[in-house]
């Protein structure tokens, strides 16, 4: 049953206590799936009774640590929560804290591979990324994961995911349905993402009010996107003029990440990819980031990394 409950913090500091723009109840808010509002000194909680129950006891030990220390870090809100749940404490070497893009429901998604840790880094570093290499490599899942902290730390308002609707030896036009569910096929990937991450209520209310848009490419054409995190997904499937114009769709506060495997362009023939034309475009441009992703970061089945070396030595072979 969902129950709202005010909770009274007189006498602590709630600077310290909801953090940066509120950014421990953000964190509250992602680990139990509710919606917490800080009102002057009381906390509204909105959620399953069992849900409220437990994050009024994780508060009280928060208000604890903030009138006897005056300081209260987003890992002391994790740790908290772990020992009051009984969860599995996300313990991370201090070396490590850096790699950590993203704490999840009950876990933290983390950059795992030299690769992957260069990749992250880029996109700290950069407004616009590339990210380039085979399947398997997190190229999509840690630029999705990348844009809900983004978006979690109010850096940016929204999320834009695109993909372009490109036909993998499949024609839309023999697929059941209307158009929308004729590219939901391709954009289901995203979606897959974005559920490991953000609670399935969330999720929905903010793809309803367009926090989080998952759109094919062609419906960025002639938008311009303000405070904004956007990925441009299986980047190797847009044309050169779709490339430019996704790139032009930046606009004031924004950052965007480019994904791709140059490997599998489903493009007709004589079609040139904008993906393999971008590296020559922009390299050496300022601000731009490239990062390649090899067989050596590959997370997903030990099968995967497997079947790449397979493929690149039935091509070698082929070659000679």
């Amino acid at each position: 049953m969902e129950v709202e409950k005010r909770i009274r913090i007189d006498g602590t500091n709630p600077v310290v206590l909801f953090g940066f723009n509120d950014a421990h109840l953000r964190i509250l808010e992602d680990r139990f799936d509710a919606v917490i509002v800080a009102r002057g000194e009381s906390i509204m909680i909105r959620g399953e009774d069992t849900v409220v129950d437990q994050i009024e006891k994780v508060l009280k030990e928060l208000v604890f640590i903030v009138n006897k220390t005056d300081a209260l870090s987003d890992r002391d809100v994790h740790t908290v929560i772990d020992i009051m749940t009984g969860g599995a404490s996300p313990e991370i070497a201090p070396e490590e804290l850096d790699n950590v893009v993203l704490y999840a429901k009950k876990d933290y998604i983390k950059a795992r591979t030299p690769g992957q840790i260069s990749y992250i880094r880029s996109i700290k570093a950069n407004d616009i990324v590339f990210a380039i290499g085979p399947a398997g490599t997190g190229k999509t899942y840690l630029a999705v994961a990348a844009a809900v902290a983004a978006l979690r730390k109010h850096e940016v308002l929204k999320i834009v995911l695109a993909r372009p609707a490109v036909e993998a030896g499949e024609s839309l036009g023999f697929l059941p349905g209307d158009f929308r569910e004729k590219i939901d096929p391709y954009l289901r990937p995203l979606y897959d993402a974005l559920d490991d991450m953000i609670p399935a209520e969330k999720l929905k209310a903010y793809i309803e009010r367009r926090t989080i848009e998952i759109v094919p490419l062609a419906y960025m054409r002639g938008r311009t996107l303000n405070n904004a995190f956007i990925i441009l997904d299986e980047a190797q499937n847009a044309t050169s003029m779709q490339m430019k114009m996704f790139l032009t769709r930046m606009g004031a506060n924004s950052r965007a990440i480019v994904t791709g495997d140059i490997t599998q362009i489903d493009l007709p023939a004589k079609t040139a990819s904008g993906l393999v034309e971008i590296r020559d475009v922009l390299t050496g441009v300022e601000g731009v980031g490239f990062v390649y992703l090899d067989k050596s970061d590959v997370v997903r089945h030990r099968l995967v990394m497997n079947i790449i070396e397979a493929y690149e030595r039935y091509h070698d072979d082929s070659a000679e």
